[in-house]
């Protein structure tokens, strides 16, 4: 797209002018405008403006090898009150043959002009692409930080979730958008350990006796390796998720040197079943305290703040437990979960978030209600026919 869109606004608003983005000046003002929407509300957490940076492909991302984005800004009277980006992700179309686009870092103020404004460039962008079916919003993919929270607004998110204003539903649903899949935030408080299912306990013993598992936590001694060996097992193990598609190559040695920072190697547990991988447990604290103290900027005291005396954070997230294929359906989730515990109890760990949970994934969710956790938050993606 290669100029400004106007969309008339009512006798009492000024016209809302939609921009491509496309100088430092608005690349800037892209980035920082949730500072302004955001202002004292007390559960917002700041992004890391580095990574988001990346994550946009205004510094280089691995993702964009095979990936386009286009950023939109949505000013009135030269004020942005508005953002979105238009995402084709080659390698999703290619392995489920769409032509579907996905959008994502959307963020507006309550007034469905701009969001309308907004889409109305997204799609034009795609329609030039020959896209005629759209996602989101993920941001940018489905690997990444994704999902529009509907319900659980009254507490800040765990470490890489999403959290937005409580009338972003209603914006996305008045230009069109419907539900495709829910996604949950399970929470479990250290104290719900003593009161487990029973059943839980007997397949977790029953799996590591069949299989002969051996749990091992993290080599920190090889680490770059070890993170891969992770995402390779992410990769083979959620070949049938709804949506999924693999990490990247490039992807997979971008995030190794992202993460080497703040994982805990002994909260990252490998199921080894015969010497060879079969599952593996990944968690991170959650850091979002640190962060919003350091208001999402790195530089130039803020790795410090965010990384020292980490024994001080309290709350994890586990962001996935996975088992490849030839073993799924057998509890080796379970033995990994099981391993974690005394590791999670020897770090002094009070609350854990496993996030996100689909609502398709009936085992995950029948494990984790089972097991006492609670779901405090509810995330949605949304679809929408551009061919209409």
């Amino acid at each position: 797209m290669g100029g400004t869109v106007v969309m008339s606004g009512t006798a009492e608003r000024t016209d809302v002018r939609i921009v491509p983005v496309s100088s430092r000046k608005e690349r800037k003002q892209f980035i920082e405008l949730p500072w302004s929407l955001y202002e004292g509300d007390p559960n917002w957490i700041p992004p890391l403006v580095s990574n988001q940076r990346q994550l946009l492909n205004f510094k280089r991302h691995a993702f964009y090898d095979d990936a386009e984005i286009q950023t939109f800004l949505a000013c009135r009277e030269h004020h942005p009150v508005g953002r979105i980006a238009a995402i084709v992700n080659h390698a999703h179309n290619r392995r489920y043959g769409e032509r579907r686009g996905f959008f994502g870092f959307f963020e507006s103020i309550d007034d469905p002009a701009v969001a309308e404004g907004l889409f109305a460039a997204a799609r034009e962008w795609f329609s030039a692409r020959n896209i005629d079916l759209l996602r989101g919003p993920t941001n940018p993919s489905l690997n990444y930080e994704c999902g529009l929270l509907v319900e659980g607004f009254d507490t800040p998110p765990f470490f890489m979730m999403t959290y937005n204003k409580p009338y972003y539903p209603r914006l996305l649903e008045g230009v069109g958008l419907t539900k495709s899949q829910d996604m949950y935030a399970f929470w479990g408080h250290i104290d719900m350990l003593w009161t487990l299912d029973e059943k839980l306990s007997f397949i977790a013993e029953q799996a590591a006796q069949r299989f002969n598992v051996q749990i091992r936590p993290m080599d920190a001694s090889r680490f770059r390796a070890e993170v891969e060996l992770f995402l390779d097992i992410y990769n083979r193990s959620l070949v049938a998720t709804w949506g999924f598609v693999p990490l990247s190559p490039g992807e997979i040695k971008h995030l190794a040197n992202g993460l080497r920072r703040l994982i805990i190697p002994e909260l990252a547990l490998i199921a080894e079943v015969d010497g060879q991988p079969a599952g593996a447990t990944f968690c991170l604290l959650d850091y979002n305290p640190r962060i919003k103290e350091i208001d999402g900027r790195l530089f130039p005291l803020g790795f410090w703040t965010l990384l020292r005396d980490r024994k001080q954070l309290k709350r994890i997230r586990i962001i996935s437990t996975n088992v490849v294929p030839e073993y799924q359906r057998w509890g080796l989730g379970l033995v990994l979960l099981r391993g974690l515990v005394p590791k999670i109890l020897d770090w002094g760990i009070q609350e854990v978030e496993f996030s996100w949970v689909l609502e398709s994934n009936s085992l995950s969710r029948g494990s984790l209600e089972k097991g006492g956790a609670k779901i405090t938050k509810t995330y949605r993606m949304y679809d929408g026919d551009l061919r209409g």
